[in-house]
């Protein structure tokens, strides 16, 4: 009886050991770091969006329609509540992305728009604005990229056996990741030219 049970408990031991948890537990502490990590890196971006605006404004001639673009981009893609919930709903997940998105877009629009001011393009809180936005674009390539490697191997884990029963038992599903039709549009920085020498 006692052989027995110290078989039992020797079985068990194997079991747990190999169905996961854990590695589940730390890659989905991973996804969730580098979510907080895209997050922080979009409101960085959302934060410069008035101040470039208003700089802007002063072009007395400036296009009107652009600078509306813009601020209602910023204002649909702050408007979505980005919780850490959020990486687990595919479908809320979209609409975030698509907000961050039209967002980059309205931004690039009007970047290549101020080109013709050249009042615009000779001050310098502009061009410290722009220099500002061009590096926090490129800060939040880099964190959608860590973000979409960790839920990549986050994914990986909960879909490969045995770890996949252990998901499944505890609840952990597949998490959504970035994903659009011109993903390398949207994540290529602004490019700016201020024609200084």
């Amino acid at each position: 009886m006692n052989r027995v049970f110290s078989l039992f408990t020797l079985m068990f031991t194997l079991l747990l050991s190999g169905c996961g948890y854990n590695t589940i537990q730390s890659n989905d502490e991973q996804v969730k770091a580098a979510w907080a990590e895209v997050l922080n890196q979009y409101q960085r971006r959302a934060d410069l969006v008035p101040n470039l605006v208003n700089v802007v404004k002063a072009e007395a001639n400036f296009e009107q329609e652009t600078l509306t673009q813009v601020v209602e981009a910023r204002s649909k893609a702050t408007s979505i509540q980005a919780t850490p919930e959020l990486i687990n709903d595919p479908e809320a997940f979209n609409k975030f992305q698509q907000a961050q998105g039209e967002l980059s877009g309205a931004l690039s629009r009007l970047l290549l728009i101020t080109e013709n001011y050249p009042n615009l393009k000779a001050n310098q809180g502009f061009r410290d604005l722009q220099t500002q936005l061009e590096g926090t674009e490129n800060r939040i390539t880099v964190a959608r990229n860590r973000y979409i490697k960790s839920v990549q191997e986050y994914n990986i884990t909960v879909r490969s056996f045995p770890n996949n029963l252990t998901a499944m038992v505890m609840g952990y599903a597949v998490k959504p990741s970035f994903t659009v039709e011109n993903e390398a549009a949207i994540s290529k920085p602004p490019t700016v030219d201020f024609g200084t020498k």
